[in-house]
């Protein structure tokens, strides 16, 4: 299935999640705990000789140089050298008659580890983080004891220094996998796969597959759908191929398709909510004539011996969803407006006097504020066609003037004020744009940005 929107992280983002990611890694990492330690081992002319080590404690865990990578067929790397990490601890020692304890410190020294994180969705679209590989070597450790008998310690301290190898070696991947099920994956999750935009749609940003690595981002296609609430139907038509050009300058692309914003215009048209009425209360002060049959008897002559002045009402409706284009030149559509007049008659009662078909061009400016795409709507002169009438032919070109007031000083304010609202990005919690800019290709929008993340 194509993607009616995609997501590409770069490097330049990857780094700036690399960089917290460490943190939280580091943090982890200080938090191993080791186990007491005892061990035997014998001296020639002197016996055997047995040792405790308890009351360990990592002082510090440092992860000075690391880089992270999309691998393709892999998913991400991340690369650490020259880590170190500091301990201390309790020593005890028996040997014949002798019996000594103290204190000791532990230096670890070019600590290298590995991580290889494999990126999936699972059977919602939500995305999954996992640990595919990992390996940890310690070049060095160090131990210094404390105590009166230096000559006893260098007896065992090799044996100490090789357990404690092996033990930080296994501890430190534990660790790791620990901290990306915990951390990572959980915080992956907090991005919606679906969001809830008002009170008759919503949008769908499941994944459609897992994200593909490249050698320079991490692309992700996500469905890029909007769909009514009370009643999801299939969409008539499909999304196209969708590939983003190869820029790099920002932390992440989004790219949205005319599928995307199609989608809108079927499930705001599906919900009924592309349906505007119009009294004589809603026409601005400084318009100088009333909704009634009164006024438009001037153009319509019948109505004023059918419904002598009576007040009117017109219903606004799109007899199919509107269908938008987007290429270089920016957004463009012709929707198609019905426009139903009716007379209110003393009752109440509704009496449907015509029905005049509205075509207008439309185009559109889009921008991203505060993690959603806003826009607004310019139109052009409306073209008019009589549709259906119950009081007679009359021409149309007289409304014109009329049709243009009510389409530009009610009813755009009105969409532009919803468009004003916008409609979320997909983004996980604590992510805020900055440095975004919009630009237009053929069939898709494609929206740049720089992410800053807000710890808790």
């Amino acid at each position: 299935t194509n993607p009616g929107f995609v997501v590409r992280i770069t490097q330049a983002g990857l780094d700036y999640a690399h960089q917290h990611g460490i943190e939280m890694l580091e943090k982890k990492l200080a938090e191993l705990t080791l186990p007491d330690m005892s061990g035997d081992f014998r001296v020639l002319r002197v016996g055997k000789v047995h040792y405790e080590l308890s009351r360990l404690r990592l002082r510090s865990f440092h992860l000075p140089y690391s880089r992270i990578s999309p691998v393709p067929n892999v998913g991400l790397q991340v690369a650490i050298s020259n880590a170190f990490a500091e301990l201390d601890g309790d020593w005890r020692v028996k040997m014949l008659f002798i019996r000594d304890h103290g204190s000791f410190d532990l230096k670890v020294e070019n600590v290298y580890i590995k991580i290889s994180l494999r990126l999936g969705s699972d059977t919602t679209g939500k995305p999954t983080i996992s640990t595919s590989d990992c390996s940890t070597r310690i070049s060095k450790v160090r131990v210094l004891f404390s105590g009166k008998f230096g000559w006893l310690y260098n007896l065992f301290h090799s044996a100490v220094e090789s357990k404690f190898k092996k033990i930080l070696e296994s501890k430190v991947c534990d660790s790791v996998a620990e901290s990306v099920h915990k951390e990572l994956q959980t915080y992956a999750r907090t991005l919606p796969v679906t969001a809830k935009i008002d009170a008759r749609t919503g949008i769908d940003y499941s994944f459609v597959a897992p994200p593909v690595a490249t050698a320079q981002s991490l692309d992700t296609g996500l469905k890029g759908e909007f769909y009514s609430l009370a009643h999801r139907s299939t969409v008539p038509f499909s999304p196209l191929p969708l590939s983003l050009p190869s820029d790099h300058d920002r932390m992440v692309y989004f790219g949205a398709s005319s599928y995307f914003f199609n989608t809108a215009g079927f499930a705001y048209h599906t919900s009924g909510a592309l349906v505007f009425e119009i009294t004589d209360a809603m026409i601005p002060k400084d318009v100088d004539f009333h909704l009634n049959t009164s006024t438009f008897s001037a153009f319509v002559p019948q109505l004023e011996q059918m419904y002598p002045n009576m007040p009117m009402k017109l219903r606004l409706s799109t007899p199919t969803a509107p269908f938008l284009n987007i290429g270089p030149g920016g957004i463009s559509l012709k929707p198609v407006v019905d426009v139903q007049a009716y007379a209110i008659l003393p009752n109440s009662s509704l009496a449907p006097l015509f029905v005049l078909s509205l075509v207008r061009n439309v185009s559109a400016v889009i921008d991203v504020r505060s993690g959603h795409i806003v826009g607004s709507l310019n139109v052009g002169r409306i073209k008019l066609s009589l549709k259906d009438s119950v009081v007679g032919t009359f021409q149309v070109r007289l409304l014109q003037s009329i049709m243009n007031i009510f389409a530009s000083d009610i009813l755009l304010p009105r969409l532009n004020a919803r468009l004003d609202e916008g409609f979320p990005l997909p983004l996980p919690d604590r992510i805020r744009l900055l440095n975004t800019f919009v630009r237009f290709h053929q069939n898709f929008l494609l929206l740049g940005a720089d992410v800053h993340f807000q710890p808790k």
